[in-house]
């Protein structure tokens, strides 16, 4: 990608214009000038490897420890049918395991309710809060506290056995949701990578983001059954908090705070106090006026279809990692080491599709973000018909690759998304893509909870086929992106030659307007968001920028009438 803009203030094809793009060029040659560029392009990365892999790790564990407590504390089954339904020897406990599960199912619906409401509500505070001051490491410490929380007490409901299952749900749910969980913590990820990256490289650093987290989640599942086995609740809550306590005090100590701090948004800050500040009710509506003000070519019309891009595709991934470790229990009669097994193997699978997505199709071809995102969705799409129909093991495992280009989606959303304003707005247009995706597992887990409760008899993997039906309507708004991508690149294409064309005229001074004519717009240019096109997009310029191309062609009329 390239800006059409000349950047730091120098012309392009000035002389300090090419030194500048020399330097930046040159790579660095000796180890340890490499050494020291890694280090300075490696922020968030490992903080974010170290929060991921131990809630993947617990979260088969956690599954695990539900199961127990719904059959020996919630029904009363006894150690004898308990025992077998944990060594997966359900032949004579058909019934049992279908209460178990129900009864599992029933409660992760409500838990999902209780752990994204209030992460919906507080990230709305936290972005705003985060653009007004400049700090976006709070966005992800925080969060990283309340996962610790989380494993602390699952350590505790584990000791005290006859807790039912309802209270490891709580304790599951309550400190994420009151920490802001996932949601915050990718919104303040993002909106750190988006202020220390240029346009032009922000969708690879985008995607080495999304990389980080497609390795946590293989490696936590790796070892989670295994370490399930070997060394029981205790260790594996033990080794995630540990790694929460290495991802805190990384993010606190090693992570460099960004500076754009608003030096007269921060005076009145501090005369209204923290907490009225931060629970200020107008920052929420400025959230939602600046992702939604009135731009030019339907800026408003894009906002909204991309979040509902977002809603669609982040969905039935929450839906899924609901039901999805009951559903192959039942389908596969598989235990936890045989299904951490196959989820590893999906997400390696997907790690190597979204490798070759952001290197070729990304990065080498320069594809347009909205025709990868199509790309991306019609795989997930394919791949729910194998999921559904699977009836033998390989069959299952061919699902994961059909589906390796479906996590290119989640790239191409947010790449767009950071695109779209400027840094000061970075936080209130994450954190209103957040709030709709903490939203989704609100509706989308007690939908596939209910609907696989319903089909468990009939059709198990019907909740595949759901998840395909309701990613369709992305792909439909990717098309239609990347067709109004591509047009505004094409008008935005002749206005840049008639702009040379006068250039030239004013270079070779043949009319006496023209140097008239360049002054001012250069004077008015403004940076233009990047699609992966090469080619500005113009959907998404403010005011000042609409009225500077209209004094311009104006001016240039003016001037051909001249001539």
């Amino acid at each position: 990608m390239r800006d059409l803009q000349p950047q730091n203030g120098i012309e392009k094809g000035t002389e300090k214009h090419d030194e500048l793009k020399a330097k930046e060029k040159k790579s660095p040659s000796s180890l340890r000038e490499k050494y020291l560029y890694f280090k300075r392009n490696i922020t968030v990365e490992p903080m974010l490897a170290c929060y991921i892999m131990p809630s993947v790790l617990a979260g088969l564990a956690t599954q695990n420890l539900n199961l127990e407590k719904a059959c020996r504390v919630n029904l009363a089954y006894g150690d004898e049918i308990c025992d077998a339904l944990t060594r997966r020897d359900t032949a004579n406990y058909t019934h049992e395991e279908e209460m178990v599960q129900h009864l599992v199912a029933r409660m992760a619906g409500w838990k999902t309710v209780l752990q994204s409401a209030l992460p919906c509500l507080l990230i709305l505070f936290w972005g705003s809060w985060s653009d007004r001051h400049g700090r976006r490491k709070p966005c992800m410490l925080i969060p990283i506290i309340g996962e610790f929380m989380t494993a602390i007490g699952l350590i505790l409901c584990t000791y005290f056995e006859s807790v039912p299952m309802e209270v490891a749900g709580i304790t599951e749910a309550l400190f994420p949701a009151l920490t802001g969980g996932w949601f915050t913590m990718f919104m303040g990820v993002f909106s750190y990578i988006a202020d220390v990256t240029t346009t032009e490289e922000r969708t690879l650093r985008i995607g080495i983001v999304n990389l980080c987290f497609s390795l946590g989640v293989p490696i936590g599942m790796a070892f989670s059954g295994i370490l399930l086995k070997q060394i029981g609740f205790y260790g594996v809550f033990s080794i995630s908090a540990s790694l929460y306590l290495v991802a805190f005090f990384y993010g606190a100590f090693v992570v460099k705070e960004v500076d754009i701090i608003n030096e007269k948004q921060r005076l009145r800050a501090k005369e209204k106090g923290l907490l009225a500040d931060f629970f200020d009710r107008e920052h929420v509506m400025e959230t939602f006026r600046v992702a939604f003000k009135i731009g030019e070519r339907q800026r408003r019309l894009r906002v909204i279809m991309l979040m509902i891009v977002v809603m669609v595709v982040i969905g039935p991934l929450h839906g899924e990692m609901a039901v999805i470790y009951l559903f192959t229990r039942y389908r596969f009669n598989w235990s936890e080491v045989e299904f951490s097994f196959f989820s590893t193997y999906g997400m390696l699978t997907g790690l190597i599709g979204t490798i070759f997505s952001v290197g070729v199709f990304s990065h080498l071809l320069k594809i347009d973000d909205a025709l990868i995102g199509v790309m991306s969705c019609m795989s997930k799409i394919l791949s729910s018909f194998v999921y559904a129909f699977a009836v033998t093991t390989w069959q299952l495992y061919l699902g994961p690759i059909v589906e390796m280009l479906n996590g290119t989606s989640f790239i191409s959303m947010r790449s767009i998304a950071s695109k779209l304003v400027a840094s000061d707005e970075l936080g209130k247009v994450n954190s209103l893509f957040g709030v709709a995706e903490a939203l989704m597992p609100l509706v989308y887990a007690p939908l596939y909870t209910t609907v696989y409760s319903l089909s468990i008899n009939v059709l198990p993997g019907a909740f595949f086929l759901l998840g395909g039906a309701l990613t369709s309507p992305a792909v439909v708004i990717f098309l239609w992106m990347y067709r109004v991508h591509r047009r505004e690149a094409r008008e935005l294409a002749e206005e840049k030659r008639a702009e040379d064309k006068y250039r030239q005229l004013d270079d070779s001074g043949e009319s006496n307007g023209c140097r008239t004519i360049v002054a001012v717009r250069t004077e008015r240019k403004q940076t233009i968001p990047d699609y992966g096109t090469g080619i500005a997009n113009a959907a998404f310029e403010d005011e000042n920028v609409v009225a500077g191309r209209q004094d311009k062609h104006t001016l240039t009329t003016v001037n051909q009438s001249k001539l």
